[in-house]
């Protein structure tokens, strides 16, 4: 229990670092800026790779699955990987929503910063909530598997493309509960307005983006459970590209367009997920096949979005 009760105060300690001290006055971030701290966060959790073969080694954490040390690293990574890649569809989402209400360059990593405490909350009670479930009956994992087809095949099609905050229903609903002010001042969330608590646009994308947070972990957290069922990792791995998403956002939304073919690789991995967790019972395959699969996919998107060139009116 100690060993969760530490990675959780790292995790709030390194949040606190970012917001009260690195990010203590609020700026744009720039490219380069977005770029290093990337590499940070990305350093921090292969680094923890290590901690993870120390904790399996020495027995520190509860292993119901009788994994090896170099088994328990292989699969944190993996899952690791799994994270940071759909979270790249995160990225596109988040971008749609702070363009829509017109979120200030300099506020949003505030609104990055308040969105990622509650995903951490979410997602880890999405985790405890599919961990119990495969746990208890087996053949959720096909269940799972399905799912994470059906959204493969939908992304494909392309069905998720033309999202709108504005029309979107939560939108809605915030705006039956608070009255809504089209400006933004000084970065807060509410203010008075003729002695009335309105809810400012930073507020709204905050709303949205927590929200849409949820209906993502719907895609990640089977796709992982999909590597492993143990929950420390599947807690860490998840834990830790979350963190990393803020910076990977400032990064990487600057060069959307570029990336014009990473959402086909983002289908290659949800449906090998989805096909792995269908034949869990029948073929076992070594977890450096996953991360081979992952790898190759993204680095695939990558390459095609940067060396095939874009032609007019698409693609």
């Amino acid at each position: 229990m100690w060993v969760w009760i530490l990675f959780i105060a790292l995790i709030m300690l390194f949040l606190a670092l970012d917001l009260g001290v690195f990010h203590k006055e609020e700026h744009v971030i720039r490219t380069k800026e977005a770029g290093v701290w990337t590499l940070v966060w990305v350093s921090v959790a292969l680094g923890f790779g290590g901690v993870v073969h120390w904790l399996f080694s020495t027995g520190y954490v509860v292993n119901p699955t009788d994994l090896t040390p170099n088994q328990a690293v292989l699969k944190y990574i993996t899952g690791y990987m799994i994270e940071l890649s759909l979270s790249i569809d995160n990225v596109f989402v988040i971008a749609v929503i702070f363009s829509s209400f017109k979120i200030p360059p300099i506020h949003q990593h505030r609104v990055l910063f308040w969105g990622i405490l509650g995903a951490i909350v979410f997602r880890g009670l999405a985790i405890w909530f599919g961990v119990a479930l495969i746990n208890k009956f087996d053949w959720i994992i096909y269940v799972f598997g399905v799912f994470l087809l059906w959204t493969a095949y939908k992304m494909a099609k392309g069905e998720d493309g033309d999202f709108d905050p504005k029309k979107s229903f939560v939108f809605r609903q915030v705006k039956k509960l608070f009255p809504l002010t089209a400006t933004v001042k000084d970065g807060h969330f509410f203010v008075k307005r003729m002695g009335i608590k309105a809810a400012t646009p930073l507020f709204v994308a905050l709303v949205i983006i927590e929200l849409t947070d949820i209906l993502f972990a719907l895609d990640s957290i089977p796709a992982i459970l999909a590597i492993t069922a143990d929950p420390f990792i599947v807690f860490s791995s998840n834990m830790l590209a979350i963190l990393g998403l803020r910076s990977m956002y400032f990064l990487v939304s600057r060069m959307l367009e570029k990336f014009r073919f990473i959402h086909y690789s983002l289908v290659v991995i949800l449906a090998f997920v989805g096909l792995k967790m269908l034949l869990s019972h029948q073929i076992e395959l070594q977890e450096w096949v996953s991360l081979s699969v992952i790898a190759v996919s993204l680095i695939a998107g990558i390459v095609a979005s940067l060396g095939i060139p874009e032609k007019a009116g698409g693609y």
